[in-house]
């Protein structure tokens, strides 16, 4: 009868166990920077939208150019927040990696098992930083968290300031024309937002059930962040 291979484990000594204190402390508080860095910029979109909104209903006379032009800033914004979430996501993979592996046993009085090397994994990403989701699966996410009920409003408002401003439209021919900027028509502008917003919704269904772009962790089905570094559990 074969011996049964017993799990591997490994036993820090006081000292080793303050440095990864600190170590937690240190990847907690970078997470935590980069949390805000990604508030500011969905804050800046809030604020544009709603400064866009109250000029642009003022007067029945204002043109509803202004709602176009702050989709596409708020779009600026969504390529700055996805960058930034990028590098939130390798603080905050760390710093759950060690409550997972680390801190979890820790508590609970088992041994620390590196069975499936989530310390040298780890290491490996300490010595070769790189990002653990793509820049498609971090915009697709913060456009389902946050950005899309901004697009939304936009989208709403735009369409009802056609509609109603400087009086209500009787046809679409009439609401169309009313979307026209300069020498473009208004039906290629509609176009241009029709496509702009199908795009949106595509880029939001097509990141929505692939793992890296899972979000914080929010109950026992989320993802393991060892499955982020190609852990084997």
């Amino acid at each position: 009868m074969e011996p049964i291979e017993e799990p591997r484990t490994v036993k820090y000594s006081p000292s080793e166990l303050t440095t990864l204190a600190h170590l937690y402390r240190g990847e907690m508080y970078r997470s935590k920077v980069w949390r805000t860095r990604l508030d500011t910029t969905t804050n800046w979109a809030v604020a544009t939208t709603g400064i866009a909104l109250s000029v642009t209903f003022s007067d029945a006379t204002i043109s509803p150019v202004p709602l176009v032009l702050v989709g596409l800033l708020v779009m600026i914004f969504l390529n700055i927040e996805a960058r930034r979430y990028r590098y939130f996501d390798i603080w905050r993979t760390r710093v759950r990696l060690l409550e997972v592996c680390f801190y979890g046993p820790l508590l609970r009085g088992q041994a620390i098992s590196t069975e499936s090397r989530w310390n040298e994994f780890l290491a490996h990403d300490y010595q070769d930083l790189r990002f653990h989701i793509s820049f498609w699966e971090a915009a697709g996410r913060r456009l389902r968290r946050n950005y899309i009920w901004i697009f939304l409003i936009l989208a709403i408002s735009y369409v009802a300031k056609l509609a109603i401003h400087p009086e209500p439209a009787n046809s679409f021919d009439e609401l169309a024309s009313r979307a026209a900027i300069g020498p473009i028509s208004g039906r290629i502008i509609l176009l241009f937002e029709l496509a702009f917003y199908i795009s949106l919704g595509t880029l939001a269904l097509l990141t929505v059930r692939h793992p890296h772009a899972a979000g914080r962790v929010a109950g026992p089905v989320d993802i393991d962040p060892r499955d982020k570094l190609g852990i084997q559990v």
